[in-house]
């Protein structure tokens, strides 16, 4: 055996255990994290989990008085129905959603991205298909519904109703 072997073995138990506490501050800090946010409620399908964050809670007050409430939740527009599909794009959500709040660099108001339009297209046409049978068939494809039906889910023409929140007065308003 060469002399400098045990040294050799006491820096690698030595980086091994720096390591281990390294993984271990981590993982409680995201554990710490993701119970502070009330992680768990995000794996279910209740639009209370969509206000867990502040800034969601005129969309949710709209959808409350919205046409599309009795018949429909935020994963029922927002999300794919398939099992595999809706968790992949929940996770992809929460990253985004947190990243964007963690940094403050997140568009107001909040945009969807494309492929989010391209879900909620996709659900219109599922939940409508046999109403804009007509429609697609005569333009190559379904028209894009939030061109006409933009507040049908939540929006200013949904009605939010009641005094506004502090913050929550319109441009034009201000004096």
């Amino acid at each position: 055996m060469p002399p400098d072997d045990p040294p050799v073995r006491v820096r690698f138990k030595a980086a091994l255990g720096i390591s281990a506490i390294g993984v271990g501050v981590l993982g409680g800090v995201g554990l710490a994290t993701f119970h502070y946010a009330d992680g768990t409620s995000y794996l279910s399908t209740d639009p209370a989990a969509c206000v867990n964050c502040h800034i969601m809670q005129s969309q949710y007050d709209s959808w409350q008085k919205a046409s599309h409430h009795t018949v429909a939740a935020c994963v029922d527009c927002h999300l794919p129905h398939a099992f595999v599909p809706k968790y992949l794009a929940k996770a992809e959500h929460g990253w985004n959603h947190s990243k964007g709040f963690t940094l403050q660099n997140f568009p107001e108001p909040i945009r969807m991205s494309p492929r989010s339009a391209s879900q909620v297209q996709g659900n219109c046409v599922r939940c409508h298909g046999e109403l804009v049978h007509a429609q697609a068939a005569g333009s190559g494809g379904a028209p894009d519904c939030r061109h006409c039906h933009a507040d049908v889910g939540h929006g200013p023409r949904a009605g939010l109703g009641g005094p506004l929140r502090d913050g929550e007065l319109e441009q034009g308003d201000r004096s």
